[in-house]
């Protein structure tokens, strides 16, 4: 019998991070249908990773789902995620709509092509979660969106707002979950290049052309200045949003 692998540091502070999380918002209960949204990047890796761990560790059954909706830019590279899943044993939709390429033509001549974009994505992951009646969607925003977003809604919407752990939708229909929201980005990437999973670059054209983007250079900058900056925020932001 083939002998089982260690998890390095970086894998277990994740695995505890989100398992922290996970057990103090009460996430997640016996039966739970989880569809795990997974775009390809870094972070909705290591969610659908760090979920099948968790799943093996908790107390009581639950059940999860890939969901992946390809924007359109590239119609095949989603298939390292088909033969992953298989290897897994995890059930999956994935679909490709055109979604993408049409928010950067006239028919999207009000908002930015990101928003167009990932208003249509969210959409049709809603859609899917009540076709196949789940309890759960589930994002990997980490604790550099929620910074991000932080000081996005006060910078350009005037509110003191943050992201959640938990929401619920549609009168409690279902709950959408970010259990990375306590763990910062740098560390995801970290364990997710030493689980070696086939994450792939984001070929939108618009990537680095929106105010996100801007805003995490922003952040780059005024962290270059002291060390202690993001720590300090970081630490603030998760402590008063999450209770961490």
């Amino acid at each position: 019998m083939k002998a089982k692998k260690k998890m390095t540091f970086s894998q277990k502070a994740c695995l505890a991070k989100a398992g922290k999380l996970i057990y103090s918002k009460s996430m997640l209960f016996p039966g739970a249908r989880i569809g795990v949204a997974v775009s390809g990047g870094v972070d909705s890796w290591g969610l659908l990773q760090i979920l099948v761990l968790q799943k093996a560790r908790l107390p009581f059954p639950i059940e999860l789902m890939v969901l992946h909706v390809n924007p359109g830019f590239d119609a095949v590279n989603h298939r390292p995620l088909l033969e992953w899943s298989k290897q897994n044993g995890l059930s999956g939709s994935i679909e490709i709509k055109d979604f993408g390429p049409r928010a950067h033509t006239s028919e999207n001549r009000k908002n930015s092509p990101c928003f167009f974009c990932s208003w249509h994505r969210r959409k049709r992951l809603f859609h899917l979660v009540h076709r196949y009646g789940l309890s759960h969607i589930a994002f990997g925003h980490t604790a550099d969106d929620l910074v991000e977003n932080f000081f996005m809604n006060m910078m350009y919407s005037g509110r003191i707002e943050a992201m959640f752990a938990k929401e619920e939708f549609f009168n409690g229909e279902f709950e959408l979950i970010r259990p990375l929201l306590g763990i910062e980005k740098r560390q995801i990437a970290k364990a997710v290049k030493e689980w070696d999973l086939p994450v792939w670059d984001n070929p939108c054209p618009s990537d680095k052309d929106t105010k996100r983007f801007e805003m995490r250079q922003w952040l780059a900058d005024i962290f270059s200045s002291d060390k202690r900056l993001r720590k300090n925020i970081f630490s603030a932001l998760i402590r008063w949003q999450l209770g961490l």
